[in-house]
C-alpha cells in the first residue's frame, strides 16, 4: 500500500482510508462482521480509519475501537464533531461547551486516549470560528487530539481558519475532508488549490459518488437504498436534469474505463488518487471481497490520455448535481436571500 504525508502533520497514512460510517446500525453487517472488515483491511495495509460520533450513533466508533484494540500504535484514527447525536439541541454544533463533551465521548466509545486527527464535520454559522479553534487548540495542547482540521469547508473558510490561528495564536487546521469523486469536481476550482497553499493534507470522501460510480445506479434499476430507506431523490431520481447528466456521464466513463482494461471502479477511484493535493480517499467497502477490490485499485495509475478523456466527460471543477458537495452556503437559504 502505497503512503503520503497527511500535509505538514508529519503523519505518514497509507493513500486509502476506511470510511467506517456504515459499522454499525447503518450498515448491513452484525457487529462481528464488521470488527472483522476492520482487521481485515489492517492486514491488507490500510492502517488509516475515519469515523464520526453520529455514524449509526456511536456504534461506528465503538467497532472500530473493538477492532484495533491491542494494535492501536499501528493505526491513524480521524473523528469528527458537529451533527446532533441525539435530540437535544445542546449535543451538537462547535461550540467549545460541545467540542470538549463530544471528544470525550469519542475517546470513551474508541477506548483510546487520543484522536490523531479531529475535525469539525461541517461550518457551523452559529459559532465564531475562533471559540472553535480555541477549544480545539486546548484538545492539542491535552494530548487529546494530535492534529485538527474541517470537513466539508469552503475555500473562503479555509482561509478564514488559517488567519485566525495565525492572528490569534490557535493550532492551525492541518487538513480538509471533502468531497470528491469524477462526477463532484468542484473542489478543483478553490479547495484543493488552497489547501495545496496552506501545507493541508486532503482525505477526499464519496470518491465513488455514493455508488454512480460502482454501477450501482442504472437506467433499468431500482433507486438505491440507505439503511433499508430510499437514498436523497434529489440526488438519485433520474427524472432529474442533474441526475440525468450523471447517467449519461456514468454512461461515458464506464465505456472508457472497459478500453482501459478497467472498472468503473477502478478508474473513478484512480482518479481521485492522481490529483497531486490529495492525501488519501476514504474508501467504504461492505464486504472482505469489496474490501479486496479497492485495495487493488489503489495500486491503479491512469495515463495522460485516459484523463485527458475524463476532462472531456467532466470537465475540471464541475459539480453534475450541485446538490452533491453536502454543503449549502446560508447565504442562499431563502430567508438570506429575500427581504423579510
Amino acid at each position: 500500500m502505497e503512503h503520503a504525508f497527511l500535509g505538514a502533520t508529519g503523519i505518514e497514512v497509507p493513500r486509502l482510508c476506511l470510511g467506517t460510517m456504515l459499522l454499525g446500525r447503518w450498515g448491513e453487517l452484525d457487529r462481528a462482521a464488521a470488527v472483522a472488515l476492520v482487521r481485515t483491511a489492517m492486514d491488507h495495509g490500510v492502517t488509516f480509519f475515519d469515523t464520526a460520533d453520529v455514524y449509526s450513533a456511536g456504534d461506528s466508533e465503538e467497532i472500530l475501537g473493538e477492532a484495533v484494540r491491542g494494535r492501536r500504535d499501528e493505526v491513524v484514527i480521524v473523528g469528527k464533531f458537529f451533527g446532533p447525536v441525539d435530540d437535544s439541541r445542546l449535543r451538537r454544533g462547535a461550540s467549545r461547551r460541545w467540542i470538549m463533551a463530544a471528544v470525550e465521548g469519542s475517546l470513551r466509545r474508541l477506548g483510546t486516549d487520543h484522536l490523531d486527527v479531529y475535525l469539525q464535520h461541517r461550518p457551523d454559522p452559529a459559532t465564531d470560528l475562533d471559540e472553535t479553534l480555541g477549544a480545539l487548540s486546548d484538545l492539542v495542547h491535552q494530548g487529546k487530539v494530535r492534529a485538527i482540521g474541517s470537513s466539508t469547508f469552503p475555500a473562503e473558510m479555509i482561509v478564514e481558519a488559517q488567519w485566525t490561528a495565525e492572528r490569534r495564536g490557535r493550532e492551525r487546521p492541518r487538513c480538509e475532508e471533502p468531497p470528491y469523486s469524477v462526477l463532484t469536481r468542484g473542489i478543483e476550482r478553490d479547495v484543493l488549490p488552497t489547501c495545496a497553499r496552506y501545507g493541508m493534507g486532503v482525505i477526499t470522501w464519496g470518491p465513488l459518488g455514493g455508488g454512480w460510480l460502482t454501477g450501482a445506479v442504472r437506467r433499468d434499476a431500482p433507486m438505491p437504498t440507505f439503511g433499508g430507506a430510499p437514498r436523497d431523490p434529489a440526488k438519485y431520481d433520474l427524472a432529474l436534469p442533474d441526475n440525468q447528466r450523471k447517467l449519461a456521464a456514468v454512461e461515458a466513463l464506464t465505456a472508457l474505463a472497459a478500453d482501459s482494461g478497467l472498472t468503473l471502479g477502478e478508474l473513478a477511484l484512480a482518479f481521485v488518487l492522481e490529483h497531486p493535493a490529495v492525501t488519501a480517499a476514504i474508501v467504504g467497502p461492505a464486504t472482505p471481497t469489496q474490501l479486496e477490490e479497492v485495495v487493488a485499485a489503489a495500486d491503479v495509475r491512469l495515463d495522460a490520455a485516459t484523463l485527458d478523456r475524463i476532462d472531456e466527460i467532466v470537465p475540471p471543477g464541475v459539480n453534475l448535481n450541485h446538490r452533491d458537495p453536502a454543503y449549502e452556503p446560508p447565504a442562499l437559504s431563502p430567508s438570506a436571500r429575500r427581504r423579510v
